[in-house]
């Protein structure tokens, strides 16, 4: 049906897109037939619990690890292959996590569940949990979580704003797999119970706009504005609704789930395969060739470099999009289920200058989509007084979405300073 146009929402950047190095550009699959590793903790809440052992063999789909606790999610094996080891890795992002080694055996024997034939809320809820699908805008929040609200919902939505400057896997996915998105987005309506399905796509993305434009699903066209993708602020460009402060999308009568994650329920629905690759983006001046990959999860970032013809002139390296991303300590990383894109960023595309004193200016606020105040955040954090962060800053309201560090004309790392807030609170209580 014709594409609905969406309301702006206040305040917000306007950031250059930079797609046009892969917007074009269809997904290809990544030949690569080395050694994988996969991380336990690759989604929001509890890591994974280990089901497997160093020495045994396993099959692609094969339960690895299993959801431990309330929040977590299931990992499979993306290959089959010898469990080479089970250790404890760096994750690239100056942490370190539990992963399973893996040494392909070049084989392709799988292990998924058998189809499911017009099933039922709770049956698409069981296979969702089964398979390990989370959220894949990059949160991860596990997809049977989100999919159970505490209060009654009727409207679903599905996220393909892509509003991170050079992430095009989204709008890949968007064009190429139409009618599998449709269907996951049936699924994922049965699930919850709704009939109103909306999805929302920027206008900068004009060919997938006009693909669902030829199926059931209300279209929303929504101006291109940072940060569009934001579930508070997509739900209010989509149907007015305002979700209160401190409460979740359910209580404003919507759930919201990214397209990736709806192509994935579709697969796991109708082929019982869970969670194992998705599209990556590999982008920026700093890379000689930027493709769209299909990369099975646990591939490391040297692979897709590779892939990509090697590194030029980059002075830094990012997991996901240039806003919310997060900068690298080198190639130690590896794929998982979140991993939007890898960003290789020459110092055109980035900016390396110190930090200066604060000058009071009020931009960061200015455009906070949560009317928060950053430089408020930010002074307490450096104080060590989280507390006050809070009260006078709102940083546990904020989304993190980098407005404040990008609109910052002395590069205070705002962002960073919010990031440390919310951590030693969430530790507190816990």
């Amino acid at each position: 049906m014709k594409a609905i146009k969406g309301k702006p929402f206040f305040r917000g950047v306007k950031i250059a897109g930079h797609k046009a190095l892969t917007s074009a550009l269809p997904a290809e699959r990544l030949g690569y037939g080395g050694e994988i590793a996969i991380p336990v903790r690759q989604h929001a809440g509890a890591p994974a619990e280990l089901v497997v052992a160093a020495g045994q063999h396993v099959r692609r789909g094969e339960l690895i690890a299993r959801a431990s606790g309330a929040v977590s999610a299931n990992i499979h094996a993306s290959v089959c292959g010898t469990v080479k080891a089970v250790e404890d890795r760096a994750d690239g992002r100056g942490g370190s996590c539990i992963h399973i080694v893996i040494t392909p055996d070049g084989t392709q024997e799988d292990a998924f569940l058998p189809p499911l034939s017009s099933p039922v809320a709770e049956e698409i809820l069981t296979r969702i949990e089964a398979c390990g699908i989370v959220g894949m805008g990059g949160a991860g929040f596990p997809a049977h979580v989100k999919l159970k609200p505490p209060v009654p919902v009727d409207t679903l939505i599905l996220n393909g704003a892509e509003c991170e400057p050079y992430l095009t896997c989204d709008d890949a996915l968007m064009k190429h797999h139409t009618e599998e998105i449709v269907r996951g987005a049936h699924y994922l309506a049965e699930a919850l119970g709704v009939k109103n399905i909306i999805i929302a796509i920027e206008r900068n993305k004009p060919e997938a706009i006009a693909a669902f434009e030829k199926t059931d699903l209300a279209v929303v066209a929504l101006k291109k504005q940072y940060p569009m993708g934001a579930e508070k602020q997509l739900i209010y460009c989509c149907t007015g609704r305002k979700v209160p402060l401190g409460k979740l999308p359910a209580h404003a009568g919507v759930v919201v789930q990214n397209v990736g994650t709806a192509y994935a329920v579709c697969e796991a629905v109708e082929r019982g395969k869970p969670l194992i690759e998705r599209i990556v983006t590999v982008s920026g001046a700093g890379i000689a060739a930027p493709k769209n990959l299909i990369c099975a999860v646990g591939t490391p970032l040297s692979a897709l470099i590779e892939a990509c013809g090697g590194v030029q002139d980059a002075v830094k390296f990012v997991a996901g999009g240039p806003m919310t991303g997060t900068a690298l300590t080198g190639a130690e990383s590896v794929v998982t289920k979140t991993t939007g894109g890898f960003l290789f960023l020459t110092k055109q595309e980035t900016n390396t200058d110190a930090p200066t004193g604060c000058i009071n200016c009020g931009k960061c606020a200015d455009v906070c989509p949560m009317k928060l105040m950053p430089m408020q955040t930010e002074f307490y954090t450096n104080a060590k007084e989280y507390e006050n962060a809070d009260k006078y800053g709102g940083v546990l309201s904020c989304i993190e979405c980098g407005a404040c560090s990008y609109i910052c004309p002395a590069r205070r790392p705002l962002a960073q300073a919010i990031k440390t807030a919310k951590e030693h609170l969430r530790r507190k209580k816990a």
